[in-house]
């Protein structure tokens, strides 16, 4: 007789009553005792278990509407999006009416699933239309469209200029409702990863090498049979749009060499070393090489953000490839006074903006400049320069003031919050599209989420 024996539902072999018992390794069965005797009894039995079991069939009532809380983001950010003027993105589509074509995803869907993948820190359209299968936040959103990644994709790079109007049309319904004053704006520079790699830059000579062998490769696909044995048609004019993707972004990086090259040999260009050829990205030719804060070198955009002191909320964004922000404050401030029609009184800046060039317009136009002053040799700030204009020195004078000082202070909680939400919140450590358009189309999306996640409960009254 065996020593073991199998007791269903362990999935192991344990020794046999008789033979613990051989073995010494337990006692007897007490005598005379009825209930001693069953506890014995059920130590022995096999053990009473709740397994799942996942063929089971069940038919369950489900409303998406159910699915999320009264006071959810998503909710709240569909509320807003609702009360938008949306009609610039309506006019493209082509579906209408008893027309042939297959109707077009609501753009209101659309904007509003970015909206809140932004604020959730979502920037890939592949796993945004996984979430819209599998969260209850981004299905309820959805409400049973679905939608693929090419679509979402698409939908977020193409439409700068409606962006662009969207979000001076929030930040006008914040002004009208009192929240938004700007007559005093903080601004600051935020250098952003771009999707380029350092090995992508490359002199004249190896751009031209990589374009011959991309327009070489085109030939060899165009003179491929359409019934090529193991290469379905799909997966051949796949190939063949990649590779006339790139053969675009070599031409345009080939193209932007000599604007380079000149740029690089003009002597009032801040440059180390002249001798240098000029390289340009393969993969993101307008992406630039810029000092990131970590202290290394990488290819990165300039995102440039101006802030409400007294709000909070971001005003004017830009983005553009220029790793200094001394030529930024001007064009900047001028984008916020034609979104909003006001004048701009008050300029506040750190030190990377201080250019006494811009200063002397600014002041020439009516506007405050509030910068802290540069520091001499001695390490001291320089209260006067005999390059000093009328308007150079006032900006001078005024800073030595505690009234100044005390205003200054305001600069880094409007301008740090956003940039710092922004990375931390957002997840814009790193621009996955390529080009400064694209770029831009992402910079605003998170600038209008900002807005509307901060904001929404005076967009929706």
């Amino acid at each position: 007789m065996s020593d073991t024996q199998w007791i269903p539902g362990t999935e192991a072999w344990v020794a046999s009553a008789a033979a613990r018992g051989e073995a010494g390794s337990s006692k007897p069965a007490p005598a005379g005792d009825p209930a001693q005797a069953r506890s014995h009894a059920s130590t022995q039995a096999a053990p009473r278990l709740r397994r799942p079991d996942r063929a089971q069939v069940r038919l369950e009532p489900l409303c998406l509407d159910e699915q999320l809380p009264a006071d959810h983001p998503a909710r709240t950010i569909w509320r807003v999006v609702e009360r938008l003027d949306l009609s610039a993105f309506y006019a493209p589509i082509q579906a209408r009416g008893s027309e042939p074509g297959r109707a077009a995803t609501d753009p209101r869907l659309l904007v509003a699933l970015w909206l809140y993948a932004t604020v959730d820190g979502v920037g890939k359209g592949r796993k945004l239309a996984r979430l819209c299968r599998e969260h209850d936040a981004y299905k309820w959103l959805c409400g049973g469209v679905s939608v693929n990644y090419h679509t979402l994709n698409d939908f977020r790079v193409a439409y700068e200029t409606q962006l662009d109007e969207l979000f001076t049309q929030v930040l006008t319904a914040l002004i009208e409702r009192g929240v938004v004053q700007v007559e005093r704006i903080s601004q600051d520079g935020m250098r952003v990863r771009a999707s380029a790699g350092s090995s992508s830059f490359h002199r004249q000579e190896t751009l031209r090498q990589h374009l011959e062998q991309v327009q070489e490769y085109i030939e060899e696909l165009k003179r491929q049979p359409d019934e090529a044995p193991g290469v379905s048609a799909r997966t051949r004019a796949a190939r063949e749009r990649a590779a006339r993707d790139q053969q675009r972004r070599l031409e345009e990086a080939l193209a932007l060499l000599p604007e380079l090259a000149a740029a690089r040999d003009n002597p009032k260009t801040r440059t180390k070393d002249r001798s240098k050829p000029v390289r340009v990205s393969r993969t993101d030719p307008q992406a630039r090489k810029m000092k990131m804060p970590c202290g290394g070198i990488r290819p990165a955009y300039n995102v440039q953000l101006a802030a409400d002191p007294g709000s909070g909320a971001i005003v004017g964004v830009d983005v553009t490839n220029s790793a200094s922000d001394r030529q930024q404050s001007g064009p900047l401030r001028a984008q916020v006074e034609r979104r909003t029609g006001r004048k701009v009184r008050e300029h506040l800046l750190d030190q990377g903006y201080v250019s006494m060039e811009q200063i002397e317009q600014a002041e020439a136009a009516g506007v405050k400049i509030y910068a802290p002053l540069p520091k001499g040799k001695d390490g001291q700030p320089v209260t006067a320069s005999r390059w000093d204009t009328p308007h150079t020195t006032r900006w001078r004078q005024r800073m030595q003031t505690e009234q100044a000082q005390e205003i200054y202070k305001q600069r880094a909680p409007a301008s740090e919050r956003p940039h710092a939400e922004m990375r931390e919140r957002f997840g814009l450590w790193a621009f996955t599209v390529r080009g400064l358009s694209r770029v831009r189309c992402v910079a605003l999306w998170a600038a209008l989420a900002f807005n509307v996640i901060h904001f929404a409960e005076y967009l929706v009254t």
